[in-house]
């Protein structure tokens, strides 16, 4: 593998060392920054860095790539936790349907939404599904993202579910991002189950867990804990049997209602809760003394102009966040984090160290990555992105709808 010294660098960003847990309240404030730097790749390792006038050892490597990041800055990669990347098609006949005046959960009730998704990958094999996935996997690269998760939900049926988790399982394989899969086969009811849900519940329990535990290919256990979809109850259940087939939960609540799953998801010790839209005094209280991360994904608030979550709150009550994309065609049709931050900044109030902080270290906490992504660490991997020539680290988020990145650099 070839050896790599990035050098004059402006600015060397997300150095953190000796670091255990996910950062919070006052935490989140800064990032430490190296200027005019040099970072030190060996075999994919991050083993030196600093200021230029103490670099010293490395000229004798063999096999050296040296890269001149002249009025550059070099970050760790995005670690985006949150995503319904493999999909069959793309939905904007819905998108149209909203500006007419239809709501998400409007189109959801007459059949589109999930369901429509569901029908579209059922007719896709799993060779299809992979080529249109690593098409986006490079496109969010581009954007600098090193890490990602992607869950199923759009089969909700046994084989088709399966096929999901196979398609992820293979991208594991062929793509140089890193990858976390989530089983999410509670997402919707099937329109064969919408008067028989708790059938539908057993099948998921019964018949999809044993089989994922048995080909092992799913990390997490997610349900969509929403009005009109899956209850509280439902939740408890699922998760409960998740975690015995071997999973850690990483839910959907609150995205419009408020029913108590954030509790639920504590109680079973999950990795992140997500969306979080709603939130109320009870869910601070709940998620400030656990673990648990709170994943906030302001470009599904943006698309489908719904509350954002009150993540400056949630720093205020020294609650860890982290943010993600929701990438999925009907909901957040765009995988890019740097408009993540923006938004972060311009619709959160975060500042954009807090905004770039949730997104690296703390996206990688999200994905239980941290002891090997998500900072500028002695001993990570070195999946990096090095940016244009800009200003500054605020003109990340500053210059919404730029790509700012020139290169990612990523290893397996």
């Amino acid at each position: 593998m070839k050896n790599i010294l990035i050098k004059n660098i402006k600015g060397l960003a997300g150095v953190l060392e000796n670091n255990t847990k996910a950062l919070r309240g006052k935490e989140l404030t800064s990032i430490n920054i190296i200027q005019n730097a040099y970072l030190a790749i060996e075999n994919g390792i991050i083993v030196d860095y600093g200021k230029m006038e103490n670099l010293q050892g490395i000229a004798d490597w063999r096999n050296l790539e040296i890269i001149d990041a002249d009025g550059k800055f070099v970050l760790p990669a995005f670690c985006d936790s949150h995503t319904h990347l493999v999909f069959a098609k793309t939905r904007e006949e819905e998108f149209v349907d909203r500006i007419n005046g239809l709501t998400y959960e409007e189109i959801g009730k007459k059949g589109g939404g999930i369901l429509n998704s569901a029908n579209k990958l059922a007719q896709m094999s799993e060779e299809e599904l992979v080529t249109a996935a690593l098409k986006r996997l490079n496109l969010i690269k581009s954007y600098g993202t090193g890490a990602v998760e992607i869950k199923s939900g759009y089969g909700l049926s046994i084989k088709a579910e399966l096929k999901m988790l196979r398609v992820i399982k293979t991208l594991k394989e062929k793509s140089d991002l890193t990858i976390k899969a989530t089983f999410l086969g509670a997402h919707a009811f099937p329109l064969e189950y919408k008067e028989k849900k708790e059938a539908y519940v057993e099948v998921i329990i019964n018949e999809m867990l044993p089989q994922i535990k048995a080909e092992n290919l799913a990390d997490y256990i997610d349900v969509f804990c929403e009005r009109s979809y899956f209850t509280p109850e439902q939740l408890d259940r699922i998760l409960d049997a998740g975690v015995k087939a071997g999973l850690k939960p990483k839910i959907h609540v609150n995205q419009f209602s408020i029913l108590g799953g954030v509790e639920i998801g504590v109680k079973h010790k999950a990795v992140s809760v997500d969306h979080l839209e709603e939130f109320d005094d009870n869910d601070t209280q709940i998620l400030k003394n656990s673990e648990t991360i709170a994943t906030a994904l302001p470009s599904c608030s943006f698309f489908l102009n719904i509350p954002y979550a009150p993540v400056k709150k949630m720093i205020n009550h020294n609650i860890a966040i982290s943010l993600a994309t929701d990438f999925n065609p009907g909901s957040t049709p765009s995988g890019n984090m740097q408009f993540v931050n923006s938004l972060a900044c311009i619709k959160m109030k975060l500042t954009p160290e807090q905004a770039l902080n949730a997104s690296t270290i703390n996206g990688a906490f999200a994905m239980e990555l941290n002891n090997e992504l998500g900072s500028i660490t002695i001993g990570k991997k070195a999946n990096i992105f090095i940016t244009k020539p800009i200003p500054s680290l605020a003109y990340i988020p500053y210059a919404f709808g730029e790509n700012c990145v020139e290169k990612t650099i990523l290893f397996k």
